[in-house]
């Protein structure tokens, strides 16, 4: 089963349950299905993740991180200040030359901090920013637009069923750039010691969303640019589309709705 929130004609925000499978609603708006409190993210959960950060940076931290018991855990964003829903721009830094989607499932925590929902969710990234340092991360990977997720929140009747994940990304022209495809069942941890990891000594709210860590990475000659977009489909869920612009454009956005509607 999956819950949307979506817009209708009429501007009203509502709610629904889909079942996988099934068409969303016509005259449906997609929104994010929730608002985080905080979007936290876990990095190298695949071997294809391991080898591209070890390949960009010559650093060995990634293949000692990827065989550690302690996983790489870092906060995307709070608030949703930088997270976008389904439709809405993602951005990539105007100071970054090599910027990448990362196409991942997201676990939507419950009251108890346990796994109550599966989403997509897609950590754009600066790779020439992590790969001069691994201490610049937080710059590579926390900016305006930084992160989606929807398009819906998708309960299974089998927690154990692996997830296949699908990327597809085109130029402003509709021209396929790059396609590729990959499965949890790929992933060196679980998404349940993930989560344990994460609430260990941290006051993490209910409502938050762990995104659990890329298998998919576009060639190194790859880079987003403004004007493409980026569809990430997991069957189960939908398909969390997403168009592509600079994050300084995003912030100007922001302060000129600001500037017309004062508090």
């Amino acid at each position: 089963m999956r819950h949307i929130r979506f817009r209708d004609r009429d501007g009203a925000v509502r709610e629904a349950t889909v079942p996988s499978g099934e068409a969303f609603p016509d005259d449906a708006t997609l929104l994010r299905p929730i608002d985080p409190p905080e979007v936290w993210c876990s990095g190298v959960t695949y071997e294809r993740s391991r080898d591209a950060r070890i390949e960009e940076s010559g650093s060995d931290v990634y293949a000692l991180v990827y065989d550690a018991d302690r996983p790489e855990l870092f906060l995307k964003d709070a608030a949703c200040r930088r997270t976008v829903g389904p439709g809405e721009p993602i951005a990539i830094r105007s100071d970054a030359t090599w910027n990448v989607p990362e196409p991942e499932i997201g676990v939507v925590l419950g009251e108890d901090l346990g796994i109550v929902g599966y989403t997509i969710g897609n950590d754009v990234s600066s790779r020439d920013i992590e790969g001069a340092n691994p201490l610049y991360l937080p710059q590579a990977k926390v900016f305006a637009g930084a992160c989606a997720i929807g398009p819906a929140v998708y309960v299974p009747e089998d927690w154990e069923a692996p997830l296949a994940i699908e990327l597809t990304i085109r130029d402003a022209r509709g021209e396929v750039l790059f396609d590729g495809a990959t499965s949890t069942a790929k992933m060196k941890r679980t998404f349940s010691e993930l989560v344990s990891w994460l609430v260990r000594d941290n006051p993490v709210p209910p409502g938050s969303v762990l995104l659990t860590g890329t298998g998919l990475v576009p060639p190194d000659d790859f880079t987003l640019l403004p004007g493409h977009v980026v569809s990430i489909h997991v069957p189960e869920i939908g398909t969390l589309t997403n168009p592509v612009v600079v994050a300084s454009d995003l912030i100007d956005r922001r302060t000129a709705v600001l500037e017309r509607n004062p508090r």
